[in-house]
């Protein structure tokens, strides 16, 4: 099951379902992504020929941030791809998001998509929900009791951590995407191998043959770390904080008890790939990133008809909230020493 089949049910949702319908917002958008992909991809390339233009000198420092950010925008493209929200059927929706994921930014589409769904099926639940799971940052204070030594250290003050460890997001994902595909988990793995390593050879060719050794060092840390700031930046503001579901609840409720919508206009829904409106996201996640602006409305009405809260709020704010969730859950542990 991909991203974009998550299982409707509860009568609830199905008038939901019937209202979005009516206004067509499940429709695709070909226009739209045509010039969305086209601008994406013209700022990775044209990142990269200021690159060559650069040449071997520290300025090049200033085209690693950029493409930091291209390269998130192209992840966000990825995501789109995954929940068909681009293309209808699934062969072309995974052709590009290989060619997004895996040949450009070095990430195994196979295996992101599959831990997504898993996301979407359950999203904030303690067991089921892997953006949730117990690894370097702890969401849930049952999970923070008994880590000792660095795991410990870092629960006891990651609320203070969260940003300097989002540097390390990029490498982890690329990390991720080999045990994945070593371990057969992914459908095609000897096509991703192929596309991972001709991302690698070419990334790391080029920046030692144009660069220095020590400019090329700089060039990846700088590029890497940026990604993955923004990368996490992008999602960080829509579940962290929120509440963790019991399981019984029905799916709209699931969906939106959990989730969180960013206010902010068009530079918020053009930096975040849509994911601000992250409840419709969540409800309809085959519909096309630019109508959720226009479900937006629709959601939050119908929210409040059904008795069901609806939250949103700014960027800063979402940021606040996640961030006093983890020091709230870093609590047991210092109050422990």
């Amino acid at each position: 099951m991909t991203a974009s089949t998550v299982r409707h049910t509860g009568s609830d949702f199905a008038e939901l379902n019937r209202r979005i319908n009516a206004l067509d917002l499940m429709r695709r958008r070909p226009a739209y992504y045509a010039v969305r992909l086209t601008l994406v991809a013209s700022s990775v390339v044209g990142g990269w020929a200021a690159f060559f233009w650069v040449g071997s000198s520290w300025w090049t420092l200033a085209v690693a941030a950029f493409l930091a950010v291209a390269f998130a925008q192209l992840a966000l493209v990825a995501h789109d791809l995954a929940h068909r929200q681009v293309f209808r059927t699934k062969r072309p929706s995974e052709i590009f998001g290989r060619i997004a994921g895996n040949l450009g930014v070095g990430m195994s589409y196979g295996w992101w998509m599959e831990k997504h769904t898993r996301h979407h099926n359950n999203p904030n639940h303690d067991d089921l929900d892997p953006d949730v799971a117990p690894e370097v940052l702890i969401w849930a204070t049952e999970s923070a009791w008994g880590r000792r030594g660095l795991k410990g250290f870092i629960t006891r003050h990651q609320a203070g951590l969260f940003f300097p460890l989002l540097t390390l997001l990029g490498i982890d994902l690329k990390v991720s995407s080999v045990k994945a595909i070593r371990a057969g988990t992914v459908k095609r793995p000897v096509l991703e191998a192929a596309l991972l390593i001709v991302h690698a050879v070419v990334y790391l060719g080029t920046l030692f043959i144009v660069l220095s050794p020590l400019q090329a060092v700089a060039f990846i840390v700088v590029h890497q770390a940026l990604f993955g700031v923004y990368l996490g930046m992008t999602f960080a503001p829509n579940h962290k904080g929120m509440p963790h579901p019991t399981g019984d609840e029905d799916f709209l409720r699931k969906q939106v008890l959990t989730s969180r919508n960013v206010k902010g206009g068009r530079f918020v829904d053009i930096a975040l790939g849509g994911l601000n409106y992250q409840i419709e996201h969540h409800l309809f996640t085959g519909m096309p990133s630019p109508n959720l602006r226009k479900a937006q409305p629709v959601v939050q009405a119908y929210c409040a008809e059904i008795g069901v809260p609806y939250e949103q709020t700014s960027l800063i704010e979402s940021y606040r909230q996640a961030l006093r969730h983890l020091h709230e859950v870093g609590a047991p542990l210092r109050a422990s020493r």
